[in-house]
């Protein structure tokens, strides 16, 4: 697992697909192999990022558009980027992250005519043409997904089951986009049997 040093992982899914569990199995696992890991959360982390991710996720901010919602997300990624991913992927650790750009090639394309093009551009500015070198996307039925979420519904859970339908449909689209970076990873198991699943990618990776 030494070939992992350097490399930036993303778990990423819909709600209540167990990125959290997965992402605290792999990072044990990958610490007891004898890595140095930063764990991170997308929005989040950074005390920038953590104010940005209070404001997305608040329901009182209903009128919120989603190009302002996209660039929110990418000034939280920036900051994420400058601030913990660089220092350390220069010192040779491995960056896991729950979720990051996959997520808004989900959530928001397709809002206020946004393209993908439109979300990559962006993106690019903002994490300095550093992505991943793979993304796991837990994959889950969107009405199982939500049925999942058992505390008070942040502003994007509380959206109709069709709009997270949409954006199952459109990880997967991610998946086949560039089937070298991403793979998809069935949710619908035993918490053990898809830690070993994503064991088994990264030491492929």
């Amino acid at each position: 697992m030494r070939n992992l040093s350097g490399k930036f992982i993303v778990l990423d899914g819909t709600e209540g697909s167990g990125k959290s569990t997965q992402i605290r199995l792999l990072h044990e696992r990958l610490v007891a192999a004898g890595l140095e890991v930063a764990l991170v959360r997308d929005p989040g982390t950074t005390r920038i990022g953590e104010q940005i991710r209070a404001i997305l996720l608040n329901p009182e901010h209903a009128e919120m558009g989603m190009r302002c919602e996209m660039l929110l997300y990418m000034a939280a990624r920036a900051q994420l980027i400058t601030e913990m991913v660089l220092p350390a992927l220069e010192t040779g650790r491995v960056i896991l992250s729950d979720r990051f750009v996959s997520s808004t090639l989900a959530y928001q394309l397709g809002g206020e005519d946004m393209t993908a093009d439109d979300i990559r551009t962006v993106a690019e500015i903002a994490i300095q043409g550093h992505w991943p070198d793979m993304t796991i996307i837990l994959d889950l039925p969107a009405e199982q997904s939500l049925a999942r979420v058992q505390r008070e519904k942040d502003r994007i859970e509380q959206r109709p089951l069709e709009y997270h339908e949409m954006v199952r449909e459109n990880f997967h689209a991610q998946a086949v986009l560039e089937p070298d970076r991403f793979r998809l990873v069935n949710a619908d198991r035993d918490v053990q049997a898809i830690h070993e699943e994503i064991w088994s990618i990264l030491q492929q990776l």
